[in-house]
């Protein structure tokens, strides 16, 4: 059978009506489950990201999101923070921590022993559970049933990579701030929409059609720099897009293959090229989706304008010092 045919303008005009960016969601949960999350690192871009998105574009959208506990915010995608609608969170994360990278020798070397994860996994497990806490409650009570005062500074630190894991396994979110401080509890005590963990398979066949959904066609490494920034076993990937491949078909753009939802294809091969142009927000989705690396949505020469990373490299490399860890 042969691949249906499109061409790469034609998916650079579908994906913003998919996206919201012609047509307007009615919520904010809306536009988070279409976008498979939203990148929360930054709040106010958070914000943007969504409000952007909106009919008539309005800022406090997730802010409200949140009030309603439609979502949850966690680690998730790349180890960023990212808004979830809490019903599907755990496919997401449930693809990540299958990878278990807190196993992984130069992970271990980082930060701490694997062994030291799962004790992290019970104490926050049973103190989470029903509660919130702020980050100085979360390690008082780990100090107090480890007595280990290095494992304590771990927590402490603003970029939290020990808590990751917690996240990936479904327990922990962050819950609501208190001033300037960040609390913590369990996605399940947060909101009464939690669907849990899936297992993986189950997971693969919401995540990855979602994915495509909004940022197809694209194919498995694609997907995987978007997940986990490429740190997916090949074998996870095939494994990954077998469970889901009943729900995909695959396509070709410019003559390169690639997945699409099969629920997808008709309209992607309706969909006329245009040249509209729309003004983004910062660290917007349609450009985190596929990632500032496609040279199709990024040229390379262009790259520098939209990623903090690529300017910072061409600083050190004009002898400016050497360059920090940008969010892009």
């Amino acid at each position: 059978m042969t691949a249906a045919r499109l061409t790469r303008d034609q998916v650079l005009a579908w994906r913003p009506r998919r996206q919201y960016l012609e047509a307007p969601a009615h919520s904010a949960i809306d536009v988070v489950r279409r976008l498979c999350g939203v990148q929360a690192q930054v709040a106010s871009a958070a914000e943007m990201a969504v409000g952007a998105r909106l009919a008539p574009q309005r800022s406090g959208a997730v802010a409200h999101a949140m009030e309603d506990r439609a979502v949850i915010k966690t680690w998730a995608m790349r180890g960023t923070l990212h808004l979830l609608p809490a019903d599907v969170a755990g496919a997401y994360l449930a693809l990540i921590g299958s990878l278990k990278t807190w196993e992984r020798p130069s992970w271990q070397k980082a930060l701490i022993p694997a062994a030291q994860v799962e004790t992290l996994a019970e104490i926050a497990g049973e103190a989470l559970d029903g509660r919130t806490l702020s980050r100085e409650d979360l390690v008082a009570e780990v100090q107090a049933r480890t007595q280990d005062a290095r494992l304590a500074e771990h927590l402490r630190s603003g970029w939290a990579a020990v808590l990751k894991p917690l996240a990936w396994r479904g327990l922990l979110c962050q819950g609501p701030g208190e001033g300037n401080r960040v609390t913590f509890t369990s996605p399940r005590t947060w909101s009464p929409a939690w669907g849990g963990l899936p297992e993986t398979g189950e997971a693969a066949r919401i995540a990855i059609p979602a994915y495509l959904g909004a940022y197809g066609p694209a194919s498995m490494v694609a997907f995987d720099a978007w997940l986990t920034r490429g740190a997916s076993s090949k074998r996870s990937l095939r494994d990954w897009f077998a469970a889901a491949e009943d729900l995909l078909t695959t396509v070709e753009v410019d003559g390169v293959r690639a997945f699409a939802r099969s629920e997808d294809v008709e309209d992607m091969l309706g969909t006329t090229a245009n040249r509209t142009v729309r003004l983004l927000p910062a660290f917007d989705h349609y450009v985190l989706g596929p990632g500032t690396n496609d040279s199709h949505v990024i040229p390379p020469a262009h790259r520098p304008d939209v990623s903090q990373q690529d300017r910072r490299l061409d600083r050190a490399r004009a002898g400016r010092g050497w360059p920090g860890c940008g969010y892009v």
